[in-house]
């Protein structure tokens, strides 16, 4: 699954002409920072990082850009690994979400973060490969995503005060159940780039 040609924006490659304007922002004073023990790098329209916020208003600012990696898990039979979000999630609870996903910890790289990730989440430490990047823009947030793909065949483990349940979906079980509630917006829209870039980079 060789992507080479995606690769070169790894780690802070140019994206400036892809950010939407209301992804801009300058973390300053006017904003009250709750307390909090997680906070998050935030980041201007060419990716510089400006500040950091709290977790809560970031997830309540749209200006306050921060950066997120997900990895979508598939199996040799090509079955994608989806997570139900526990019912204690701060957004989407109890809606099944992409394999992996989470933020960057403050001054952390999209790479470390993405192993982080994967060892947090599902307890899985296998190689992963970069595919695409794209801002994501909704009523509560924005976030700059990288998106990462591998195979996994091997034991899968997971926090269940993270996340309900977990399995391997088929693709025709993922569209049938696209626009229904099952899953989170975020997925729903996560997949559709993931058929565009399926499409844009035939076998």
């Amino acid at each position: 699954m060789s992507r080479s040609d995606n690769r070169r924006k790894e780690d802070g490659g140019s994206f400036a002409a892809r950010v939407p304007e209301r992804a801009v922002c300058i973390a300053g004073s006017r904003y009250r920072i709750p307390m909090s023990n997680e906070y998050f790098d935030v980041i201007d329209r060419a990716g510089n990082i400006i500040g950091k916020a709290a977790r809560e208003e970031c997830h309540g600012d749209k200006s306050l850009a921060h950066r997120t990696v997900h990895v979508l898990v598939f199996n040799s039979s090509g079955e994608l690994f989806l997570q139900k979000r526990s019912m204690n999630k701060d957004i989407q609870p109890g809606k099944w979400d992409t394999s992996v996903g989470g933020h960057l910890d403050l001054g952390e790289t999209f790479q470390q973060a993405v192993r982080r990730e994967m060892k947090e989440e599902l307890g899985i430490d296998v190689p992963v490969e970069y595919i695409y990047d794209y801002w994501m823009c909704n009523e509560v947030e924005t976030e700059y995503v990288h998106t990462y793909i591998c195979a996994h065949d091997g034991a899968i483990s997971f926090d269940t005060d993270e996340i309900e349940d977990g399995r391997f979906w088929s693709r025709e079980e993922i569209e049938k159940n696209i626009g229904t509630g099952v899953f989170t917006p975020n997925f729903e829209q996560e997949y559709q780039k993931y058929l565009q870039f399926l499409i844009s980079n035939p076998p």
